[in-house]
């Protein structure tokens, strides 16, 4: 049995994708059908609660130590098809945070980005070199001058490499998205990749939601666009992301806005104008990524608030339990 008993720094465990033998295939943290029974046999499945128990717990301030949830983030088609099966043959009822682009037929790219970069290489090391000569810019400067950064980083998202992680600040920080974009639209003509044919296989569809409610599962916000890093938009620009993001989520569903209390942040990102704003919205229950101490950004403490509790990366507990 798994549980966080020692201590009281994460009760949600995060997921994003699964691989089977068809479109799924595995990638960077992906796990099976097989390997998500296992993890919920090691986790312990008298410790997992239900969404809708785990929130009344919360608001209660009921919750033990080792109980948790779970919970999946960006609305990715795999979810609905491989993990929700075994949700239901379990009776465990989950959150699920979705992004709201797609359904407006302007998709965000980084889900068929991802696919792109694991399917389309033959690592993602090599991916990282071609795209870095696409850019054509030295970035040896900006490593050098975020180089306590990447430690951090590393130290806060053990499952990464290096090159991931030096990827992704060249993605959020030195990069605008435009400019990101443009790169990546270059790689994937070269390699012949219909993308905007390909999203659609990848990312939920309105009814994939009505399934999701119609079963007893929770969902919730995870932004409008998904952007990154979420914590450099302005005010507004956050205010409109999670507006809209509510918004599509309560039509789609037929769900007034005011029983829509739960999210999770894109990425862990965001800062005290992303709390007003969610606070306004009346979103009462929020799970950042795998939590740390940052005294300087406000984060005096494991699971700070309603609003920033901490989740285990569904990685992190497969390297776990396969040692």
């Amino acid at each position: 049995m798994y549980a966080n008993s020692n201590n009281n720094f994460f009760h949600g465990i995060m997921f994003h994708h699964f691989h089977d033998d068809g479109i799924y295939t595995k990638g960077q943290g992906s796990i099976d059908k097989d390997d998500f029974y296992k993890m919920i046999n090691f986790i312990g499945r008298n410790n997992i609660l239900d969404a809708d128990v785990f929130y009344e717990k919360l608001k209660n301030n009921n919750l033990k130590d080792n109980e948790v949830c779970l919970t999946f983030d960006d609305a990715i088609k795999c979810q609905i098809d491989i993990a929700l099966p075994i949700l239901e043959e379990l009776k465990i009822k989950s959150f699920f945070f979705v992004q709201t682009s797609m359904f407006e037929e302007k998709p965000d790219n980084l889900e068929t980005f991802r696919y792109f970069r694991m399917n389309y290489f033959k690592s993602a090391d090599e991916f990282y070199d071609i795209f870095y000569k696409v850019l054509d810019k030295d970035l040896e400067p900006f490593f050098e001058k975020n180089s306590d950064k990447i430690k951090e980083k590393k130290i806060e998202f053990p499952i990464y490499s290096i090159g991931d992680i030096k990827f992704r600040l060249v993605r959020d920080f030195f990069l605008t998205k435009v400019q990101y974009e443009e790169a990546m639209f270059i790689i994937l003509k070269d390699k012949q990749f219909d993308y905007k044919d390909f999203s659609k296989k990848l990312v939920f569809q309105k009814s994939d939601l009505q399934t999701l409610e119609n079963l007893g599962h929770l969902v919730g916000l995870h932004s409008h666009n998904h952007p990154t890093l979420l914590e450099k938009l302005s005010y507004d620009e956050q205010k409109n992301e999670y507006e809209k993001n509510l918004s599509l989520i309560s039509s789609i569903l037929d769900k007034p806005k005011n029983e829509i209390k739960s999210m999770s942040h894109p990425c862990g990102s965001y800062n005290e104008d992303t709390l007003q704003i969610l606070k306004e919205l009346g979103i009462e229950l929020g799970f950042t990524s795998i939590m740390t101490i940052k005294p300087e950004k406000g984060i005096k403490k494991i699971n700070n608030s309603f609003l920033e509790l901490a989740r285990q990366d569904h990685a992190y507990i497969f390297k776990k339990m396969n040692k």
